[in-house]
């Protein structure tokens, strides 16, 4: 397989040599022991390390070993194999949950996974080595013009720009964001007034082909849910006392609910 990164200080091509890439202009980027590469720039970042940081990998990883977003992850999963893309990127990949699947289940196809959070990156690379893992920006991703076949967002941050600059005329893009009343119950111990979640607005220079909710009642253990809420922006604004009002029962239903949405250029 011919990897297809670009050298994120330049633009061009990195040529894969030993255990390091490099360009014409003699940049070079070593790959880490776990298998990933860094390719973001120390200028580039925001703060001394960008991302989620390791307690929210790790409530992730404890959250995942669960088998609650295994539906989420399959529906995805299908709805790439329908195009058969010979190139994939997964932005804002993680720890890899969504990548490896992709990876395993489209063997023709070459997988990539991108995040800026190195403790993310470099567990996936270490677990899942179907994938290739970069750690980059998802605002400036080191890839060529024109050369994914498919970009899955999940849950991240959406730059359109990007997204038309990285898929191919022909390709898709598919977007996963929150469903009308996903983790409606753990709102609702937040707030007095839950509003719901609305579809999306398509992004700029494409247009919608089709979307549809996934959504599912379960039944998650409470010390599950304390990872839940880690994981995602609730960790900010959970209280000693939400946490009390959670461990009055050993399990609690939840809400899960997706909007599920692909997108091709205009």
């Amino acid at each position: 397989m011919t990897l297809v990164y670009h050298c994120p200080l330049c633009q061009a091509p990195l040529n894969k040599t030993g255990n390091s890439m490099s360009c014409e202009n003699r940049h070079q980027f070593d790959f880490a022991k776990e298998g990933y590469v860094n390719l973001l720039p120390v200028q580039n970042k925001k703060s001394k390390q960008p991302g989620d940081n390791l307690d929210m990998v790790q409530a992730r990883r404890a959250f995942f070993a669960t088998d609650h977003y295994h539906f989420l992850r399959q529906e995805i999963a299908n709805l790439i194999s329908l195009s058969s893309p010979q190139t994939l990127l997964d932005l804002g990949c993680g720890e890899g949950f969504y990548t490896h699947l992709f990876a395993n289940e489209l063997p023709e196809c070459d997988v990539y996974g991108l995040d800026i959070s190195k403790s993310a990156v470099k567990y996936a690379a270490k677990r899942y080595k179907e994938a290739n893992f970069s750690v980059a920006s998802a605002k400036q991703a080191p890839f060529a013009n024109e050369s994914m076949d498919c970009i899955v967002t999940v849950f991240a941050p959406v730059f359109e720009q990007e997204l038309l600059r990285l898929v191919k005329c022909t390709g898709k893009v598919i977007l996963v964001n929150p469903g009308p009343r996903h983790l409606f119950e753990l709102k609702s111990l937040i707030y007095p007034e839950v509003n719901l979640h609305t579809h999306p607005d398509t992004p700029a220079g494409f247009e919608l082909v089709k979307h549809h909710e996934l959504k599912k009642e379960v039944e998650i253990k409470t010390e599950i849910i304390e990872h839940l809420i880690q994981m995602t922006p609730f960790a900010w604004k959970f209280k000693e006392s939400h946490y009390d009002a959670l461990g009055e029962k050993q399990s609690h239903s939840i809400t899960l609910s997706f909007y599920l949405s692909e997108y091709q250029k205009v």
